[in-house]
């Protein structure tokens, strides 16, 4: 007997049958696979999964390749991806990065220096004087962070702001309770059993596939290693990394992963895709046995359930990725911006930056430039020779001078090095304005005081104002090549590299908050060498 009666239920003598197959085919699958993916990335996420979901067997088949096993290969074939590859959290390849002091070089990078670059991007560029007036051809950004955290060797992140998605799914919680209550109500058991049903396969399987543990790891740097400035480059922009080489690791050597308990069989997970295949069969078979009021309460939750999944897959879990990355990982790191009108302007301001933290010899500057600039013709080997020269006597009271000097070259290649000395002064423009706010953000960073944000410790920010005052008292070390690294003045033997043998090499610098002191480097320093690290292509020695 109902618990209501039933003489006035809607549509209760019409004959009309919905046609469940083509309805389970409209609303499909494919966005409640993709809301199905934001589960690991939301904290709590993985409890709000009691309702009636529809594409459940586009749910089975996606995830139910995890199971390791010749009856899950069975029933849901396909290439068996990695967790982390499958929900879209690794996979991505990053641009190749130089370390400019430990030499370690890598053609490509993963998926969080990818993240990190798409986070430079979207950032807004910072003017300069003199940007209007330079010359421009190929329009090239570079963007300076400093990694000044350097984070445990393995976290669990989760992105806190989830408030909003975990409210609104009460809202397709609510409306299948409901509806299998009415459908209760009026006696109609096949559509009251198959919405309950549809609630219960879906909660399990949102708790089972949500319950892999999101993870952040990478390797520890060896000890001793030298300070981790370096840069990420591709056809659109330079990233320049600065900070100590157990916080650049992260960027260039972390991953994301997923971890269950049951790997790596992955048994939970196909169990879970059977039981979601048997709702998917139940429904299409039980749910035409009903009333139409009954199928129209069934297709009513499926709508509600449909649409909290479209908000769910809707919401970018690459974005989600970058603020874990740049809040809970990285701390926050400060970042600068500037647009260059050159790649020759891009990359003298690239050798600026770098050599300002760390002293660089000719050598070591001279190497960068070719990996930067690889043009090798006469007036480009005049040129460099010139930058490099002025970049490494560079100091407080000496600005370099990159202007055209008497010169025998002919008209052409005359032309040629008026522009590239024009594209190297207007990057020293871009670097001033960069010491600018760089000195500003350092005296803001006293000036607040904040030792314990961003993991650093009273000792640090102790450091880091001893380190300032020194700066201040000590005058910069006269950087004259001719006694001190034994270069010849010849731009041909530059050309060939016969000038590049410095008798010595060393230095100090002014260390601050995010940069680490390294006295006395050795330039032929090639970093840890480990032939299992992929994608690692530094020399050793």
């Amino acid at each position: 007997m109902p618990v209501i009666p039933t003489d006035h239920i809607p549509l209760r003598d019409s004959s009309l049958n919905l046609d469940i197959s083509g309805v389970a085919g409209f609303f499909g699958g494919d966005v409640a696979v993709s809301a199905m993916g934001t589960v690991s990335l939301y904290e709590g996420r993985k409890w709000f999964g009691w309702y009636n979901s529809p594409g459940s067997y586009e749910i089975a088949k996606r995830y139910g390749r995890l199971a390791q096993h010749r009856l899950w290969s069975g029933l849901y074939p396909g290439v068996t991806d990695n967790p982390a590859v499958l929900f879209e959290l690794d996979g991505k390849v990053g641009p190749r990065y130089r370390a400019v002091h430990s030499g370690t070089s890598m053609d490509q990078t993963g998926h969080l220096a990818y993240l990190l670059c798409q986070e430079c991007k979207d950032r807004t560029k910072q003017d300069w004087d003199g940007e209007e007036g330079a010359r421009k051809t190929f329009p090239i950004d570079v963007s300076i962070v400093y990694l000044h955290r350097v984070p445990p060797k393995e976290l669990s992140p989760r992105d806190r702001q989830v408030h909003v998605t975990n409210r609104l799914s009460f809202l397709p919680i609510l409306t299948s309770a409901a509806a299998c209550l009415i459908c209760a109500f009026v006696a109609d058991w096949f559509c009251c059993s198959m919405i309950g049903f549809g609630m219960f396969c879906s909660g399990v399987s949102c708790w089972v596939i949500g319950s892999g543990e999101f993870k952040f790891t990478h390797p520890e740097p060896a000890a001793g290693a030298p300070v981790g400035d370096g840069y990420l480059m591709d056809n659109e922009q330079v990233v320049i990394l600065r900070g100590a080489e157990g916080a650049v690791n992260p960027i260039t050597r972390g991953r994301f992963s997923l971890q269950y308990d049951s790997h790596p069989r992955y048994h939970n997970i196909g169990w879970s895709s059977v039981l979601l295949t048997i709702q998917f069969l139940l429904q299409l078979l039980v749910v035409p046995q009903g009333t139409i009021f009954g199928q129209v309460m069934f297709l009513a939750s499926l709508a509600a359930s449909w649409l909290y999944n479209s908000f769910l897959s809707s919401l970018d879990k690459e974005i989600i990725q970058r603020r874990i990355l740049v809040n809970d990982i990285l701390a926050k790191p400060a970042l600068h911006k500037y647009r260059l009108g050159t790649r020759t302007a891009m990359a003298v301001f690239v050798m600026l930056v770098l050599s300002s933290s760390e002293s660089m010899d000719r050598r070591s500057l001279r190497k960068l430039l070719d990996d930067l600039l690889p043009n090798d013709t006469d007036a480009w080997c005049r040129w460099k020779y010139t930058v490099v020269k002025e970049i490494a006597l560079r100091s407080k009271d000496r600005e370099p001078n990159f202007q055209l000097r008497e010169s025998t070259a002919r008209e052409a290649d005359e032309k040629l090095l008026k522009n590239l000395y024009g594209d190297a002064q207007s990057a020293y423009e871009a670097f001033k304005a960069y010491t600018i706010e760089e000195e500003r953000r350092k005296q803001q960073f006293v000036r607040d005081g904040q030792s314990d944000m961003h993991g650093h410790s009273t000792d640090e920010l102790d450091e880091k104002v001893r380190a300032d005052e020194d700066a201040n008292e000590k005058p910069e070390r006269d950087m004259d090549p001719s006694p001190t690294l034994g270069y010849t003045s010849d731009p041909a033997a530059e050309r060939t590299g016969d000038s590049l043998r410095p008798e010595s090499a060393g230095g100090w610098s002014s260390a601050s908050t995010y940069e680490t002191r390294v006295g006395g480097l050795d330039c032929n320093w090639h970093g840890t060498c480990n032939p299992t690290e992929a994608n690692w292509h530094g020399s050793c020695y």
